[in-house]
């Protein structure tokens, strides 16, 4: 018998029907959701606009921000709460008013700031931070080229810092970074580079009162041996950058008793005056060191190798623009035992015989940098074909010996790469079908390699399906056949390069919109593309960053309104030598993201339109004119934009006409040969 109780008590019930459905949807889900949309802030928008569930849920989700002005802080930290780390890398212009608007509304919250690229505050607004957001662990004030040793005063109340980015404030002194050494000491990870008024005294106090110092970045310091003990005292130090100290030599080093156990990774490139004698003294008792690089250096001789021998579980060796010996070379591969990463770019004195003792004892090499050392020929790279057949990244640009045959040994023998920088060689069509092999490759660099045509490009597109970059720079025999293979077989790329690829019309360059992922375009030099293919390629590709269309002659104002109507995260554009009028700039305005633009000889410009183009778009931070320009502009304007935190940069340089491919490579060479 039913319950009569039960029916009379679901009939006083009333039934709410959900005017969403989404609103059924628990925010954990919402989330998961929200995860997989980082990559195109866009999308993020979009979501959010869905409902206003999505609308809520979004906010609370959001834990990074890079906003593009700071006078809509307000409005924007007003909805979004849970932020934790604020990115301000795309607004010029940050005040003290708008750091003390951070620090109420984020307060305990904020993790992270990068003000990095950003002007107009003082010790006053980092006080505010400090005081306030007392959970901040990482800043960045690479670049605050203005601050003085109040605001290192101010930041030294941030108690609980452990990553302090400083390069390049030149006006804080020994007694600012004093107070930092004081006040921070969790600091993990310091960076004082191009810091011209921090000597041997700050150095020393950070080295003493931080003791939890895991990485010290002390570049182009005027530091010497006073300092340096202390921080080879430093227990957890694993990351020391002394790149162009010219003050380190032989004789401070020479007093250094204990070299620092902990020690991973060394930089000590372009310290002319550190001879094997002072590196050996430096890397005493450093037998954890994996990383070494020793770029623009002493000769690598007999002696520099020697100093290397105690450091077995050195992995990576960077030579860069050394003077190298075979008996260098040799001794490096004998003693250096667990050698994975090796660059020789721009190195004087690299030999086939050289080279090649390294590359027959270290099979599990991953990473090799040979760039501009002309004297390998396929010797070498038979034996690295050979031997290292785990190879992931390869970089031998401007290596005029190789044969073409040599091209074909590394599709054989080196299926793994990922990496590999052709420019300025001699391989042709069968050395790309061979290259095809290598199918885990995601950056490919072909520039200036005159011997490849369409038929090389089918191969590549067929067969490297995860590539992410294609360099074909000035690689005169690419057509739209060759383009279109890349397009449509290898649809996740993120960047590609046809500057200067003259046959290149709108029926390859259009197709370009099924690319989605692109982020830069660089087609300078491409006088068949036309607006009516910019405007259909640019319909697809709504994550483009960097767009180059220099000398790019037909394309005009129609190209430039939907460019601005799709491309809403585009940051840099170059349009010199098109025929863009006062409109099409204008039209540009919208684009909320743009921080830098080139317009020079553009003869349809007037000084109104150019006016009225820079005073619509607020987020430029750098701009390029031709210095006719300067005087016909009005001068508030520019102080107007200065202000607002925009540069300029004036351009005198006389139209120049194109030269063929093969004319250009040949003045190259020969200025190439001038400066040797």
């Amino acid at each position: 018998m039913l319950n009569i109780s039960f029916f009379s008590s679901m009939k006083r019930q009333k039934f709410i029907e959900p005017t969403n459905p989404f609103d059924l949807v628990s925010d954990e889900i919402v989330f998961s959701i929200l995860d997989l949309l980082t990559s195109n802030p866009i999308d993020l928008k979009s979501f959010s606009l869905t409902c206003k569930s999505f609308y809520s849920v979004e906010a609370k989700h959001r834990k990074i921000l890079k906003p593009l002005r700071s006078e809509h802080l307000p409005s924007v930290l007003k909805r979004y709460t849970q932020l934790t780390h604020l990115d301000f890398s795309l607004s010029p212009r940050v005040t003290d008013a708008s750091l003390a608007i951070i620090s109420k509304a984020c307060n305990s919250k904020l993790r992270s700031l990068d003000l990095s690229r950003s002007k107009f505050f003082s010790a006053t607004g980092l006080l505010s931070l400090a005081t306030n957001c007392t959970n901040l662990v990482e800043i960045d004030l690479s670049n605050a080229t203005e601050l003085r040793d109040a605001a290192a005063v101010a930041l030294a109340k941030a108690k609980n810092l452990e990553k302090l980015w400083l390069g390049r404030c030149k006006l804080i002194t020994d007694m600012g970074i004093g107070c930092i050494a004081v006040g921070c000491t969790k600091l993990r990870f310091i960076s004082l580079k191009w810091c011209m008024s921090i000597g041997d005294l700050g150095v020393g106090l950070i080295a003493v009162k931080c003791e939890q110092i895991r990485g010290l970045d002390l570049s182009y310091m005027q530091i010497t041996e006073k300092c340096l003990p202390s921080i080879l005292k430093l227990k957890y130090l694993e990351d020391l950058v002394l790149e162009g100290c010219f003050g380190i030599d032989d004789d401070c080093l020479a007093v250094i008793r204990y070299g620092c156990k902990s020690l991973k990774k060394l930089d000590v490139s372009s310290c002319p005056n550190i001879s094997p004698t002072g590196l050996s003294s430096l890397t005493r008792a450093s037998a954890s060191l994996q990383q070494l690089t020793l770029a623009y250096g002493s000769p690598v001789t007999l002696a520099l190798a020697n100093s290397l021998k105690n450091l077995s579980m050195l992995q990576s060796v960077k030579l860069d623009g050394c003077v190298v010996t075979y008996d260098g070379l040799e001794t490096i591969g004998n003693c250096c035992v667990s050698l994975s990463e090796l660059s020789l770019s721009k190195c004087v004195g690299v030999t086939d015989e050289g080279l090649s003792s390294i590359l027959k004892k270290h099979k599990d090499l991953k990473k090799l940098d040979i760039t501009c050392c002309r004297k390998i020929t396929d010797v070498s790279i038979s034996n690295l074909t050979n031997s290292c057949t785990g190879l992931t990244s390869l970089k031998m640009e401007s290596c005029s010996l190789v044969s073409r045959e040599g091209f074909i040994l590394i599709g054989r023998g080196c299926h793994l790469l990922e990496e590999l920088d052709l420019t300025d060689n001699e391989i042709d069509n069968e050395g790309l079908r061979s290259l095809s092999r290598c199918s885990k490759l995601s950056i490919l660099k072909l520039g200036i390699c005159l011997n490849l045509n369409d038929e090389g490009l089918g191969h590549i597109g067929m067969c490297c399906s995860k590539l992410l970059e294609l360099d074909l720079y000035r690689c005169a025999g690419i057509t739209d056949s060759g383009l279109l293979a890349i397009i449509h077989g290898c649809p996740d790329l993120e960047m590609i390069n046809i500057a200067y690829c003259r046959d290149i019309t709108d029926t390859s360059f259009s197709t370009l919109r099924k690319c989605s992922r692109l982020k830069t375009i660089e087609a300078r030099g491409c006088p068949l593309i036309t607006s009516s293919g910019l405007a259909e390629a640019v319909a697809g590709c709504k994550l483009l960053r960097r767009l180059d269309l220099k000398k790019c002659c037909n394309v005009d104002d129609a190209g430039m309104i939907p460019l601005a109507h799709f491309s809403q995260n585009l940051r840099q554009i170059n349009l010199s030598y098109s025929s863009v009028t006062d409109l099409g700039l204008l039209s540009l305005a919208s684009l909320s993201c743009l921080q830098h633009l080139t317009v020079l000889h553009t003869n349809r410009l007037t000084p109104s339109g150019v006016a009225a183009a820079l005073l619509a778009n607020s987020s430029l931070t750098k701009v390029k004119l031709h210095a006719l320009f300067q005087a016909l502009l009005p001068e508030r304007l520019l102080k107007h934009l200065e202000v607002r935190g925009c540069t300029f940069e004036w351009r005198e340089k006389i139209f120049q006409a194109e030269l063929d491919p093969k004319c250009w490579k040949m003045q190259l060479e020969d200025e190439m040969q001038i400066v040797v």
